[in-house]
């Protein structure tokens, strides 16, 4: 049959990203301790198409991504995906991004009950000719109470969910465990899904006690990562779900820490 997307396009334009977009799939995501969690993954995986040719082979995208959704994805296998992408298609540059809910048991801190806490992450990675590129990101809830709801009131203060989202390129790959854990210990006390009494009281008194702005948990996070010599570079922000406020506070940082 007539091949239409291999004819000859006379425009002149390179178009720099075409592909799928929005791909519900389940995806095995390999974990730190070398188990597989199964995850609803949201991909979208593209290719630049040179000037040339009038459409790129849309098939072929899916015909990668289902044979690689049955294996474990990290960063080395989102390469050979690429890879593998860039063969079949001829192109110089792939790109893929993959959403995802992970979760990770954690226990209360006082009655010790075990339960699962859900993290929205993201990988996305490019692949120019032989140039592989893999960024890791988390985002990670916590609790902050605010210093000056606390110094100023009479009776207790201001407390609110923050997320922390994490971007960063390391080497050697750093685990979304690793991530999670030096999010979780930023902020003004960790959130737990599953509580008891006694758990309520610890994490209210704790959170209490270790009152934090945003400026405060921002600040703390990019000295942890300035710290970590596997990261090369990382962005960081932080969003307070502001409970007196119909708005969010926020703040931002990025930096290269090494070549």
């Amino acid at each position: 049959m007539k091949d239409v997307q291999n004819s000859t396009d006379y425009r002149g334009i390179t178009i720099q990203r075409v592909g799928v977009k929005d791909v519900h799939l389940p995806l095995r995501i390999v974990q730190r301790e070398g188990d597989i969690q199964q995850v609803l993954g949201i991909v979208t995986l593209t290719a630049e198409l040179p000037h040339n040719f009038k459409g790129t082979h849309m098939s072929r995208f899916m015909e990668v991504l289902m044979k690689w959704s049955q294996t474990g994805l990290s960063s080395r296998q989102s390469r050979r995906v690429l890879e593998e992408v860039a063969s079949k298609l001829e192109a110089e540059r792939v790109e893929m991004s993959v959403a995802f809910k992970y979760f990770l048991k954690k226990k209360s801190p006082v009655s010790g009950l075990s339960s699962v806490l859900d993290y929205d992450c993201e990988f996305t990675s490019s692949l120019n000719k032989d140039h592989f590129d893999f960024v890791l990101g988390v985002r990670v809830p916590v609790t902050s109470v605010c210093p000056c709801s606390k110094e100023i009131a009479k009776y207790g203060a201001h407390n609110q969910r923050a997320i922390i989202s994490i971007r960063l390129r390391s080497h050697p790959y750093l685990w979304i465990e690793d991530v999670v854990e030096k999010a979780e210990s930023l902020g003004s006390c960790e959130i737990y899904p599953l509580l008891k009494r006694e758990d309520e009281k610890y994490v209210t008194e704790q959170a209490y006690e270790n009152p934090k702005f945003v400026e405060d948990i921002l600040r703390d996070a990019v000295l942890a990562l300035r710290e970590d010599p596997r990261i090369y570079w990382f962005e960081v922000e932080c969003e307070s779900l502001e409970s007196i406020h119909n708005h969010s506070v926020y703040a931002y940082h990025t930096e290269v820490t090494r070549k």
